[in-house]
């Protein structure tokens, strides 16, 4: 294992706890990764290889010492979603592409971390996360359902899946309907005793149970055999436009997994002091996704449910990751062939107990309470019960996008002035007695500045220089938000620098930071016009202008 990543000197790693921990868990995430290739429409063993790739490369590379990285339900629906439109119910092609959207996966979370992507922390609003999170919850819980009672509906769009299951109620198999439901009570009643793997109890006694009261003979269908003799890793042949379908498929793959793991890592972070690094984490989960995918596994991340359960069986450290591998490796050698024989029944009851506290109004109710961001959550929900998983997702995409280009793109932009005397520079708006300098008219935009924005900025600063009620000679313009500059934003700099050079003010820029020093340095405008590009603050502009005024 690599080394630990700092953490709280208080909670210093338990090897002992780590072993119990790991020994907890494994019997959760092995019937787990089972279940969750079932809703991907998969063989039973990608799930496992999954769980293998996960656990090792995030416990070699990754940051976080509670973070368990495997398949999760999100995800493969999102597969089984895009797999099913590509296809067009071709079984081999569809495992083709599933392949292909694996790998894509990963090269792109690859990509993510070596252009160090890990500062955006998270690509969806919460809110459209925790809305998409609750329909998604819905809708493989009430798939799990249908597949329990043996009807089979291929509608992804719930609104009109409901009513066909319930016309349908006569044709239910009621006794998987009872396996799943003394299934779902057991693994509440185990899920008390944190440390007891309730999932693993389960499978073994619906095993025990099946071939005691022979249920295959009451229409009770078993997982079938789990072929784990891997294959030599290759690439899969398809032609150009499916990659680059699968490419775009693969974009809010990575957005989805990586919200949700973030999410998951960070929380942990927080709440016991670790240091995380973000980048390290998605090169982490580009080499889990790339093994997987070389092996035919699923798409894998930091699932909440495995990480909370890893965090409540008292782990320390990614040591209680690789003891969960390690005993998972032990029963696939030694007792694969039973776990064949589990019911159907059992696995999707996993799957909705898993599930159920995805399906708590809490984290949506807060949004109402606080009169925030109610029509994101109604919108994302929505996508996912109307639309289907896959057109759910990209619409929950696209409103987290356009939200954020939305905030980047306003064209605020802010007079300073000095407060109390002092060396600190205000917003004038929320701070009515700040005072102006005389003769100088000091701007900060409140966003970076990039391609949406920068035009709309340096259009409202030219207007206030241009209709200023006092005599200005010097305009500062303060850039602390911009650590760098796009080529869009250079050029309206430059034009920038040019109007307000014919408007015969001097302009000073201020707070700059490396990047951008360097990129404006060597533009010709410069010298040309005079700007004074600086690093320093905004009292030492003030000064610099007062300066050269005089």
């Amino acid at each position: 294992m690599s080394s630990a990543s700092p953490q709280n000197p208080s909670e210093q790693p338990n090897r002992w706890q780590d072993l119990l921990a790991g020994l907890s868990i494994a019997g959760l995430l092995l019937p787990e990764a089972v279940a969750y290739s079932s809703i991907a429409a998969l063989a039973p063993q990608a799930g496992v290889i999954a769980l293998f790739a996960g656990l090792l490369c995030y416990g070699l590379f990754g940051t976080s010492r509670f973070a368990i990285v495997s398949a999760t339900s999100s995800s493969a629906a999102v597969l089984a979603a895009a797999t099913a439109t590509l296809a067009n119910g071709d079984p081999q092609l569809r495992s083709t592409l599933a392949i292909g959207l694996v790998l894509m996966t990963g090269v792109l979370f690859l990509l993510a971390g070596l252009f160090k992507f890990g500062s955006v922390t998270s690509f969806i609003a919460k809110p459209v996360l925790r809305g998409f999170a609750f329909g998604l919850a819905l809708t493989i819980i009430f798939k799990q359902i249908a597949s329990v009672v043996g009807v089979h509906l291929n509608d992804a769009n719930l609104v009109r899946f409901l009513p066909q299951l319930l016309e349908q109620l006569p044709q239910w198999n009621w006794v998987a309907v009872g396996v799943a439901a003394v299934a779902l009570v057991l693994l509440r009643l185990f899920a008390r005793f944190r440390r007891l793997p309730g999932g693993l109890l389960v499978v073994v006694i619906g095993i025990a149970a099946g071939h005691w009261l022979n249920l295959p003979a009451y229409g009770v269908k078993l997982i079938g055999v789990i072929d784990l003799s891997l294959d030599v890793p290759r690439f899969p042949v398809l032609p150009f436009a499916d990659w680059l379908r699968l490419g775009e498929l693969a974009f809010a793959m990575v957005m989805i997994l990586y919200a949700e793991s973030y999410g998951s890592i960070s929380s942990y972070a927080l709440k016991h002091g670790d240091r995380i690094t973000s980048n390290r984490d998605l090169l982490a989960l580009g080499a889990s996704n790339l093994l997987s995918g070389l092996f035919h596994g699923m798409p894998v991340g930091a699932g909440y449910s495995a990480t909370s359960a890893n965090e409540a069986a008292g782990a320390t450290s990614r040591l209680a990751g690789g003891v969960a591998a390690l005993v998972v490796l032990l029963i696939v050698l030694t007792v694969l062939p039973f776990i064949a024989l589990t019911p159907e029944p059992i696995l999707a009851a996993i799957v909705i107990h898993a599930l159920g506290r995805g399906l708590s109004l809490q984290p949506l109710g807060r949004y109402f309470i606080w009169h925030r961001d109610r029509l994101l959550v109604i919108c994302a929900v929505g996508a996912v019960l109307v639309l289907g998983v896959l057109d759910g997702l990209l619409v929950a995409v696209a409103i987290s996008v356009l939200l954020m280009l939305r905030q980047m793109s306003a064209a605020d932009i802010q007079i300073l002035g000095r407060i109390d005397d002092s060396h600190d520079f205000v917003d004038l708006q929320r701070h009515p007695t700040a005072k102006t300098e005389p003769g100088v008219l000091i701007v900060r935009p409140g966003e970076a500045l990039f391609f949406a924005n920068v035009e709309r900025i340096l259009g409202a600063a030219l207007h206030l220089i241009r209709h200023s009620q006092a005599p200005i000679h010097t305009v500062i313009i303060s850039l602390e938000e911009s650590p760098d500059l796009d080529g869009t934003s250079i050029e309206a700099m430059q034009e920038f620098f040019v109007r307000v050079h014919l408007e015969g003010k001097r302009l000073i820029l201020a707070r700059l930071k490396e990047k951008v020093l360097s990129a404006l340095s060597e533009l010709p405008e410069v010298q040309a016009t005079g700007v004074i590009l600086s690093g320093l603050s905004v009292d030492g502009a003030v000064q610099q202008a007062l300066e050269l005024n005089a």
